[in-house]
Formats: structure tokens, C-alpha cells, sequence
């Protein structure tokens, strides 16, 4: 507040500040580190979505598209998702494009939930998930994964539910556990779902990064779960342009309008030509491009966990996404930002502290590490982790 003045910042602000990955990413940049903090997944776009974008612009394709996207994304999104999951989503009533899945995910919030409803979460989470809940008035709620395979309990899940309960958040593959939700698993949250007749949220950004034979299962193509599932998703990751900003919402008609309509309301639409971009990639990649990434991204989690082994950093070693928590309980700090700092003061290597992941003092003796880099850098991180041992 200023002084002699009543003026103030709204006390939503409280419940939005800058995240640990960030600040991390920040510190970074000034050691002129290896940042492994924050996935901005710095490899190469695949040529196709690159082209599409330019020739969009020298198109003249600039301007306002319909606040659901382009059509022929829309339909190149739908196509994908029959392919890889089975899922009959309907193109012109059933996808809203948005500027990125975190976008996407704030205008299903703004849509389906009121202030004070309790959202379901797993911990380790997402960090933007419980931003994002708490800047719409909703409560996160807190359910424990237990390494070393994330597992879940059912007794927990059930006494976690109130009558204010409304939805249940699922992320698989998960960030930042690499945990990939099992069919089974999956039924008995589809099940858990519908007895307390729960909304799910899922976000599925990282469904094409899965190692060791893993499946991903969307959860909206499970029986019953159609329309009360809201699958949000992305090709940032799959095509590494994190910074295009495109995402995308899929689910029953009944819901998409109301989401559609805030997504009008925040962002009015996410860039025209980079919304082209991602529909050349989609239409021009055949399946051989989605299996490559998992041959890829796997073989850099097995070259970068081994380089943790190495240091003594024992990792939780991923079945999906890019990123690995290891065990740092051993390393000098007070705190799990100290360590992640001694990490970054003696090795140039940036991490993020285990407790950007937890609520209360989870977390303690955990960083997590993104390993989406190109193999030259990777390598060099692995070279400078390994020295740690010694530092």
C-alpha cells in the first residue's frame, strides 16, 4: 500500500507470484549456467511447422481466427487424437484452441468451477495447476504419490473428498515425476470419479513422451468419462515450440461453449500463423515422428540419469515426460532452494527445488531436472553433474 493511500494490489495476487521454476531459471541465467530448470524443450522444430508458419504470414493469415482456432488445426487436432487414443472428439463443437495448454486449462477453470469447489490433486504437482486454481477462488486438495512408483492410495483419495468437492485433476504423463497413470489405475479413477460425480481435468502435454514400453491412456476415452472429462493438452512439447503458445481443450459440447467463451474473453485467439504452423506439422508428421521422440527423449533419460547415478544423485528414474526428481537429501543448504543453489554454485547446473512441487515441507530432499535438451549440451550437463561427487 502506498503510503497516506487505501490503494493496494488484489488479494488474488497473493495466490499468483512468480514460481520457483522461474526463479531458478532466472539465477541461471545469471551464473550463465545450463538451465535444466525450466522445460522450454530447446531442440529443433520439426521443419514442417516451421514452413507452415511462414507461408501463413506471407499468406497474409494475420489476423483475429475463430476464438475456437482455425478450422483446419481443429481438425488436424481431432485426427491425432483418434489415431493415437481413440477419442471421438467433434472438431467444430468439441476443441478450443487456446494460448497454450495453461491457458487452455484457466478458461476450463473459469468455466466449470465456482469459488470455494475443492479440486483433487496428486503431490508432487504442477505448480501453474495450483496457480491456476487458486487465481479462479478454487481450493486444491492434496493427495500423496509414493515413490519410487508413484503410487496412490485409494483409502486417501476417498477421505479426501467434502461436499464441496468437484473435480479431480490428473496429469500423466506426469510433471514432475515422470509417473505415467496406468489403465488400471485410470479405471479406478474413472470410477472414483463418477461415484462422486467429479468433473476430470487431465493434462496430457507430455502424452507422446513415454519410455520402457508405457501407454498413454487418455482418460476421456475410458467408459463414462466422456462428458465429464475436460483433456487439455498441447503441441509445445511434442514440437518444441514452447513459446508459440498454442494448446487446447477437448470435451463434451455442453462445457466447450462456456470455456470458448472465456477463451474469447482472456486471449480473443492464439496467434493466427502459429496456429498454421502446428496444422502443417500435424498433417505433414506420420506416426514415425511421434515414435522418434520416445526413442529420443528416452535414451537422454537413461544417458542423464545415469550421470545423477554417477553423482550420487539417486534418480527417480521417469516412465514419461522429461523430467527426473532425484535425491539431493545429502547436499550442503539448510533448505531445498540451498541445495538446488550448491547445485547451481558448483556444477552451473540449474534445477528446481523439490518444494515448488509440494504444499507445507514436501519435497525437502528432492530438485527435479529437465533433460529436453540437444544431445551436445546434455552432454556437457551429465560431464558437470558427475563432477559433483567431488566438488
Amino acid at each position: 500500500m502506498m503510503p497516506g493511500s487505501s490503494l493496494s494490489l488484489a488479494s488474488r495476487c497473493d495466490c499468483v507470484m512468480q514460481s520457483e521454476i522461474r526463479a531458478m531459471s532466472v539465477e541461471c541465467a545469471r551464473a550463465g549456467g545450463i538451465n535444466l530448470s525450466q522445460g522450454v524443450c530447446d531442440t529443433p522444430v520439426p521443419q514442417p511447422v516451421v514452413q507452415g508458419a511462414i507461408d501463413a504470414v506471407l499468406r497474409g493469415q494475420n489476423t483475429y481466427t475463430a476464438h475456437s482456432g482455425i478450422r483446419v488445426l481443429r481438425e488436424a487436432i481431432a485426427g491425432k487424437q483418434r489415431r493415437f487414443t481413440g477419442m471421438e472428439v467433434d472438431p467444430d463443437n468439441g476443441i478450443i484452441v487456446s494460448a497454450g495448454a495453461t491457458g487452455a486449462m484457466y478458461c476450463a477453470f473459469m468455466a466449470l468451477l465456482d469459488p470455494g469447489d475443492e479440486v483433487i490433486l496428486f503431490e508432487p504437482f504442477y505448480g501453474y495447476h495450483v496457480a491456476t486454481l487458486r487465481a479462479v477462488g478454487a481450493v486444491a486438495v492434496f493427495v500423496p504419490l509414493h515413490p519410487p512408483g508413484w503410487a496412490f492410495e485409494m483409502e486417501v483419495l476417498e477421505a479426501a473428498v467434502t461436499p464441496r468437492t468437484r473435480a479431480i485433476l490428473v496429469n500423466t504423463p506426469s510433471n514432475p515425476s515422470g509417473k505415467v497413470f496406468s489403465r488400471d489405475e485410470l479405471l479406478q479413477l474413472a470410477g472414483f470419479a463418477e461415484r462422486h460425480d467429479l468433473f476430470v481435468f487431465t493434462d496430457e502435454m507430455y502424452e507422446h513422451f513415454l519410455f520402457d514400453g508405457k501407454e498413454h491412456v487418455s482418460m476421456a476415452t475410458l467408459p463414462g468419462m466422456r462428458q465429464r472429462t475436460v483433456t487439455v493438452s498441447g503441441l509445445s512439447k511434442t514440437f518444441s515450440i514452447t513459446g508459440w503458445r498454442i494448446g487446447y481443450a477437448m470435451c463434451d459440447p455442453k462445457w466447450a461453449a462456456a470455456i470458448g467463451n472465456f477463451n474469447d474473453l482472456v486471449y480473443v485467439c492464439a496467434p493466427a500463423p502459429l496456429q498454421m504452423g502446428v496444422a502443417a506439422g500435424l498433417l505433414a508428421l506420420g506416426d514415425d515422428y511421434y515414435r522418434g521422440l520416445a526413442a529420443e527423449y528416452g535414451a537422454k533419460r537413461d544417458l542423464f540419469c545415469g550421470a545423477l547415478a554417477d553423482a550420487g544423485l539417486e534418480p527417480y528414474v521417469p516412465e514419461g515426460a522429461y523430467y527426473v526428481l532425484a535425491d539431493v537429501s545429502h547436499l550442503p543448504g539448510q533448505g531445498p532452494r540451498e541445495k538446488a543453489m550448491h547445485i547451481l554454485r558448483t556444477t552451473g547446473v540449474a534445477a528446481v527445488p523439490g518444494s515448488a512441487f509440494y504444499h507445507g515441507y514436501g519435497g525437502d530432499g528432492l530438485a527435479r531436472f529437465c533433460f529436453a535438451k540437444e544431445g551436445p549440451v546434455l552432454a556437457e550437463a551429465c560431464d558437470r553433474i558427475r563432477g559433483i561427487r567431488s566438488g
